[in-house]
């Protein structure tokens, strides 16, 4: 099993892979997965925003921050152009807050599986 451009490094169609989703795939040339997660990832994202949800602060007192800002961190430059411009404050009292919150931490949590599929793709554990 090969895959379509070998690389003899690969972190960086990992790092591809996480500052835009989707890239990492078409970087080894694998065009119609790539495409898909360029489309799907940014709209998870830019969908839990549009809800209300928001990015998460971490506070000391409450651990859990932790792990909700490294969900964050996973949208890549979505995250990071997100917190520039000021959006993700989040509208606790809008009825949909949770399910946008809650579309924000999944599509970073998936973007860091895609990560690992495109690392197993670059050292060719998989097609």
């Amino acid at each position: 099993m090969s895959s379509d451009k070998k690389t003899s490094f690969p972190l960086l169609p990992c790092f591809l892979a996480w500052i835009i989703p989707g890239t990492g795939h078409l970087y080894l040339g694998k065009k119609w997965r790539g495409l898909l997660f360029l489309f799907i990832i940014p709209l998870m994202f830019l969908f839990g925003m549009y809800l209300g949800g928001n990015l998460t602060v971490i506070d000391p007192a409450h651990p859990l921050t932790y792990l909700g800002k490294f969900s964050n961190i996973g949208n890549g430059l979505l995250y990071f152009a997100a917190k520039l411009v000021g959006a993700g404050e989040g509208r606790i009292l809008d009825v949909t807050y949770e399910y946008g919150w809650t579309f924000i931490q999944v599509a970073g949590l998936l973007n860091f599986l895609i990560i690992l599929d495109v690392y197993d793709i670059a050292v060719e554990r998989k097609a």
